[in-house]
C-alpha cells in the first residue's frame, strides 16, 4: 500500500480548453510524500499534476520528464495524451522543480521506488481502470531521462502494460564511456590477436554538462534551466517526426542535458573538489563521488561503474516483458543509435514485443513532432485497450527518417521508410554495402596536453549547423597532423546509409617511449561534396580504445563499428574515413604520443543499407481531387508570386552606388505588436551613421531586416539597388557584427578569422587578413586561444571579423561594448578611416557622445519610427548657439537686436541665443560690428539633449 499524504493544492483543480470549445479534461495538483529512503522514517514530497478526461475510468499513463526540467516541461504531452482519454500522472522528480529529495540518477532505491509508490496512487484513483486490486492499467512514457524511468519501472513493477521510451540509454556507463568493454569485448573496437579493450573513454563535454545542470538543481524556466535545454520541436512538414530544436521550452522536455560547458572538475588534469553539499548541489554523495572520481582523469574505478550499471535500464531489460516502443534520434551525441539498438535486443530476448522508431531528432536534433507524439500515443492506445479487452495488438513496423536537402523555405526535406521488421533483432534485411577506401599508412601525433583537439560538434549547437554543409565545416575541425585520412572514390548512385559502418584498421606505436596510456583514437566518417565541403552525420564519433601497442611497433588490427547514423550519400560524393587522436567533447589523455594508422584486410567501408518502402499516406478520390483543385489554384497563385517577385528582386540602376535605401519597411509579429512602422531613410557612400533610439525603439529589428535574418512585413530595402531578402547574394558585400561573434573558444583570434572567411568560400587573398588583424589590435594576443581573451579584445575580435574583406557597407551594433576609453579612440579613428576610402559604416550604439564624435550622420528612431534624421550637426544644432565673447552684456544686446532672435541668456563669458535658424555666421558678424570679441561660436546642445528632446525624458535606455 501507498504510504504517502495527499495534499490538494489551492485552486489546483481546473477545467482546460481551447477558446469555445468543450474542456475535454481537467486538472488536480498534488503533493505526495514517499519514503527519503528504503526503511527511513523521512520522507521527500513529489509535486504532481493529474490530467483526468472527461470519460472515466480509463487507462493510466505515467508520464516523467526529462533531465533539468520537472513537471512542467512534460505539460503539451500530457495534455495531447488527456484529449485521447488518458489518465496521465506528470510529476517533479525528486531534486527537480518544488519536488525535495536528491538526485539519484533513477536508482532503483529512489527515483524507481518512487514511481512504484505513484503506480500505487494511479491503482487507487476512481477514474484509473484496474485490472485487478492494486493493478492499474498504465503505460509509461517519457524521454530520455524519463525515458531510462519508464524502462527501468518496467523491469522492476509488473503492473505496468506498456511503455514507450523516447531517445534514452541503456548502459549509462556505455553512453557516458563508450567502449568500455563490460564483458571482455569492446563495442566500438573487437579486437584481434586476444587483444581486450576496457576502460572506455570519458564523454567530458556531456557528462560535464549533467553535472552542471544539478548543482543548481535548476527548475523548469528557473535559473539555469536554458543552459540544458535542448529545444523544442520544429517540425518538418513531412513526416512530422521531429526536427532541428530551438531553445525555448522549460527544461528538458525529455530532450537532452544541454549546451553549457562542463564544470572545471570535468577538465582534464583538474583535481576533482570534495564531495561537499556545497559542491553535489541537490545529487546524492555516491553521484557527486562517482562524477569526481572519473572527472580527474577520465577513468572510472569499479565503484563508480557498478553505480552506473546499477541505475541503467540494462539492468533490468531482461525482466521486460511488455510490450515495447523504442522511439530514438538519428541526431544525439549523447545516446546514440546503439542504446536502443541494446535495448531492443535485451527486451526482445526477454520475449517482449518491440517496436523501433528512428528520428530526426535527439538530444542534437529536437524532441519528437506532433506526428510523432500521435504515433507514441496510437501506439499507447492500441496496446492498453488490446491489455483491456484480451486482445494483442499488432507490433509496429520499423520506421526511420530520412532528412535530405533543405526547402526554400530553409526546413529540411523527410521522408519516413518503413522496413518488414527492425534489423537488429532478425526480423528485417539488413545488406551491407562495401565501399572501398584510399589512403597510404599516415602517422598521427597526440600533442602535448592534447590541445589544440579536434572539433566533432559542440552538444547544443550542433541542431543549429545539422542542415548546413557549410556550417558543419566550422563545427567539424581536424587539426592537421593530428588525424590519418582515408577517402573513396565518387559514388556512382546513391547510397543511404542506415545503421553502424564498420572498418578494419591497423593501428601501431610510432616509435620514440612507449605511450603511456592506452591508444585513444576517435574515428569519424564525413561525407564529402564533389566541392570539398565536409558534412559530418549527427557529428557523430566513435571513440576508441586499445588498451596496449607493442613497443616494438608491431600493428594491431580492430575492427571499428562507427556510430549508427541515417544520411543519403548522393551520386558523386565521397565517403571519407578519419581517425584522430583528438576530441574536445572527450577526456584524452595529455601525454604526447603517436600512432602509425592505415586500412587492414581489404581495406573496405562496410556501410549498412536498410530495405524499405517510403511511407504515403492513402487519400480517398473526393479529397485527391479538392487537393488537385487547391494545388492548381496554389500553382496559379505561386506564378504571380513568381512574376511580381522576379520584377521585385531586379535591381535597380540608379542606386547601384548607393549603399542603402530603405522604403516605407514594417515589421510586425502576431498579436498585434509592430516592432518597426513605416521606416525610410538612405545611406550615402562615405558616410559613419549612427542608429539611435531607447530600448524597443526597433533598432535591431531593422538591422537583422537589413541582413536578411527575417523579413519585413512591408516595404523594401536595397543595398547598392539590389533589394535585400534572405540568402541575397549582395549580402555578401555587407560586413555585420550584430549578435554576437560566437567564436571558437579553444582556437586562436587568428584562426577564428581565418575558419570564418574559409566558411564563406571565398579565396583567401581577398580577405585581408593583416589589415583586419592590424585593426583588432591584439598584438600577439591573436595567437592565443579565444577562451583567454577579456570582453574587449573579444570586441575587438568581432569587429576585425566584420571587416574581413572589406566589405563596402559595415553594419555593427554596440561596437565599443567591453571596450575602455583608449581602445574606444581607437576604434572611433577607425571607423573614420574606413568611411574615408568611400565605404560605408552604420553603428547602432547607446553611447550619445560617442556617436557624436564618430557619425557624421544620425538616424533617430522610437516606437518603431523614424523621428529624425540628417546631419551630426544639423540635429545637435536644433536653432541654440552659444558664444563666449569678452562683453557679454553688450553681445548680449547686440544680438537682441538682431531680428528673429529670442532667447538670449548670459552665462558668465558665455552668452546663450536660439537663432531660429540665422547661420551663425551673421550672428557672428552682428557681434563684431558691435565691437565684441568672439572667442569662441557653437551650438549650444549636445547630442544628447537632442536626443532626449527627440524621444521624450525618461525613455532612454
Amino acid at each position: 500500500m501507498l504510504a504517502a499524504v495527499v495534499v490538494l493544492g489551492a485552486g489546483a483543480v481546473l477545467w482546460i480548453g481551447d477558446g469555445d470549445e468543450t474542456p475535454s479534461y481537467l486538472t488536480r495538483d498534488a503533493t505526495i510524500d514517499v519514503a527519503a529512503a528504503p526503511g527511513s522514517q523521512e520522507r521527500v514530497q513529489l509535486d504532481t499534476t493529474l490530467y483526468v478526461p472527461e470519460v472515466t475510468p480509463a487507462p493510466a499513463v505515467l508520464l516523467p520528464h526529462g533531465f533539468g526540467g520537472d513537471k512542467n516541461s512534460v505539460s503539451r504531452e500530457a495534455a495531447e495524451l488527456a484529449e485521447r482519454g488518458f489518465v496521465v500522472l506528470t510529476y517533479s522528480a525528486r531534486g527537480f522543480g518544488t519536488s525535495t529529495g536528491r538526485i539519484a540518477l533513477n536508482d532503483p532505491d529512489y527515483e524507481v521506488a518512487d514511481a512504484v509508490r505513484l503506480v500505487d496512487h494511479l491503482a487507487g484513483l476512481p477514474e484509473v481502470l484496474t485490472e485487478g486490486d492494486g493493478d492499474p492499467l498504465v503505460g509509461v512514457t517519457g524521454a530520455s531521462y524519463g525515458g531510462a524511468l519508464a524502462l527501468l519501472l518496467a523491469g522492476t513493477d509488473e503492473r505496468v502494460d506498456a511503455i514507450a521510451p523516447v531517445m534514452t540509454y541503456n548502459d549509462l556507463a556505455q553512453a557516458l564511456l563508450p567502449n568500455y568493454a563490460t564483458t571482455g569485448e569492446s563495442r566500438a573496437t573487437t579486437p584481434a590477436a586476444g587483444i581486450a579493450a576496457d576502460g572506455g573513454v570519458f564523454k567530458r563535454a556531456w557528462a560535464g554538462t549533467l553535472f552542471s545542470a544539478g548543482l543548481g538543481a535548476p527548475t523548469a524556466g528557473g535559473p539555469g534551466a536554458e543552459a540544458i535545454e535542448p529545444g523544442d520541436e520544429l517540425d518538418n512538414g513531412d513526416s512530422g517526426t521531429g526536427g532541428t530544436g530551438a531553445t525555448g521550452e522549460a527544461g528538458e522536455a525529455g530532450a537532452g542535458f544541454g549546451t553549457s560547458a562542463p564544470s572545471g572538475a570535468a577538465r582534464q588534469g583538474n583535481p576533482a573538489p570534495p564531495a561537499t553539499d556545497e559542491v553535489c548541489g541537490r545529487f546524492t554523495e555516491q553521484v557527486c563521488a562517482a562524477y569526481n572520481d572519473v572527472a580527474v582523469d577520465g577513468r572510472a574505478s569499479e565503484p563508480t561503474l557498478a553505480l552506473l550499471r546499477r541505475v541503467s535500464p540494462a539492468s533490468v531489460t531482461g525482466e521486460i516483458t511488455v510490450p515495447t516502443l523504442l522511439v530514438q534520434g538519428e541526431n544525439d551525441t549523447l545516446f546514440g543509435l546503439d542504446q536502443a539498438d541494446a535495448n531492443a535486443r535485451q527486451i526482445s530476448e526477454a520475449g517482449a514485443p518491440v517496436s523501433v522508431i528512428w528520428y530526426t531528432g535527439g538530444h542534437d536534433g529536437g524532441v519528437p513532432g506532433p506526428q510523432l507524439r500521435a504515433t507514441i500515443g496510437d501506439f499507447l492506445q492500441a496496446h492498453l485497450d488490446a491489455e483491456h479487452t484480451g486482445e494483442t495488438a499488432a507490433p509496429a513496423p520499423f520506421r526511420y527518417d530520412v532528412q535530405g536537402s533543405l526547402r526554400a523555405s530553409g526546413a529540411p526535406s523527410v521522408r519516413s521508410v518503413e522496413a518488414d521488421g527492425y534489423p537488429g533483432l532478425g526480423s528485417g534485411e539488413t545488406l551491407r554495402r562495401t565501399v572501398p577506401l584510399g589512403g597510404p599508412e599516415q602517422v598521427a601525433l597526440r600533442p602535448p596536453g592534447a590541445t589544440p583537439a579536434a572539433v566533432s560538434g559542440i552538444p547544443g549547437l550542433n541542431r543549429v549547423v545539422a542542415n548546413s554543409s557549410r556550417l558543419s565545416g566550422l563545427f567539424t575541425v581536424d587539426p592537421p597532423g593530428q588525424s590519418a585520412t582515408f577517402l573513396s572514390r565518387p559514388l556512382d548512385s546513391q547510397l543511404l546509409v542506415a545503421g553502424s559502418s564498420t572498418v578494419r584498421l591497423r593501428i601501431a606505436s610510432a616509435g620514440g617511449p612507449a605511450p603511456a596510456d592506452a591508444a585513444v583514437l576517435f574515428a569519424k566518417l564525413y561525407d564529402v561534396n564533389p566541392d570539398g565541403t565536409r558534412t559530418l552525420p549527427g557529428n557523430a564519433v566513435s571513440a576508441i580504445r586499445v588498451p596496449s601497442l607493442p613497443p616494438d611497433g608491431t600493428p594491431v588490427e580492430v575492427t571499428v563499428t562507427l556510430p549508427g547514423v541515417v544520411r543519403p550519400v548522393e551520386s558523386g560524393h565521397r565517403l571519407q574515413l578519419v581517425v584522430g587522436t583528438t576530441d574536445q567533447s572527450y577526456a584524452t589523455p595529455t601525454t604526447p604520443a603517436a600512432y602509425r594508422l592505415s586500412l587492414a584486410g581489404d581495406a573496405r567501408l562496410a556501410v549498412p543499407v536498410v530495405g524499405g518502402n517510403t511511407v504515403t499516406s492513402g487519400w480517398p478520390l473526393p479529397q485527391l481531387l479538392g487537393i488537385a483543385g487547391t494545388l492548381a489554384l496554389a500553382a496559379a497563385v505561386a506564378v504571380v508570386a513568381a512574376l511580381r517577385r522576379r520584377r521585385s528582386h531586379r535591381p535597380d540602376p540608379a542606386l547601384e552606388h548607393t549603399p542603402l535605401v530603405i522604403e516605407g519597411l514594417t515589421k510586425s509579429y502576431p498579436g498585434g505588436l509592430t516592432a518597426v512602422s513605416g521606416l525610410s531613410l538612405r545611406v550615402e557612400p562615405g558616410q559613419v551613421l549612427g542608429l539611435l533610439g531607447p530600448n524597443g525603439a526597433g533598432k535591431t529589428t531593422t538591422l537583422r531586416m537589413l541582413m536578411g535574418l527575417i523579413t519585413p512585413t512591408e516595404g523594401e530595402i536595397k543595398v547598392f539597388g539590389h533589394p535585400v531578402r534572405p540568402g541575397a547574394p549582395v549580402l555578401s558585400r555587407i560586413g555585420s557584427f550584430v549578435e554576437g561573434s560566437g567564436f571558437l573558444p579553444h582556437l586562436s583570434g587568428e584562426a577564428n578569422l581565418r575558419l570564418f572567411w574559409a566558411a564563406t568560400g571565398r579565396p583567401p587573398e581577398r580577405a585581408h587578413f593583416s589589415q583586419a588583424l592590424e585593426i583588432a589590435g591584439l598584438g600577439d594576443a591573436v595567437h592565443r586561444r579565444v577562451r583567454t581573451y577579456s570582453q574587449g579584445m573579444r570586441q575587438r575580435l568581432a569587429i576585425a571579423q566584420a571587416m574581413l574583406g572589406l566589405p563596402e557597407l559595415l553594419v555593427l551594433d554596440e561596437p565599443t561594448n567591453g571596450l575602455d576609453p583608449p581602445q574606444i579612440h581607437q576604434m572611433r579613428e577607425v571607423l573614420r578611416r574606413y568611411a574615408a576610402t568611400g565605404r560605408t559604416v552604420l553603428v547602432s550604439s547607446h553611447l550619445l557622445a560617442e556617436v557624436e564624435q564618430t557619425c557624421t550622420h544620425v538616424v533617430v528612431m522610437h516606437r518603431g519610427r523614424l523621428v529624425a534624421s540628417g546631419a551630426v550637426t544639423d540635429i545637435v544644432a536644433g536653432g541654440e548657439a552659444t558664444f563666449r565673447v569678452d562683453r557679454p552684456e553688450a553681445a548680449a544686446e547686440a544680438l537682441r537686436a538682431v531680428g528673429g532672435v529670442s532667447g538670449v541668456d548670459v552665462e558668465g563669458q558665455l552668452v546663450h541665443a536660439d537663432l531660429d535658424g540665422l547661420p551663425r555666421s551673421e550672428a557672428v558678424a552682428a557681434l563684431v560690428r558691435a565691437g565684441v570679441s568672439v572667442e569662441q561660436a557653437g551650438p549650444r546642445r549636445r547630442l544628447e539633449d537632442a536626443f532626449l528632446q527627440l524621444v521624450g525624458e525618461g525613455e532612454g535606455g
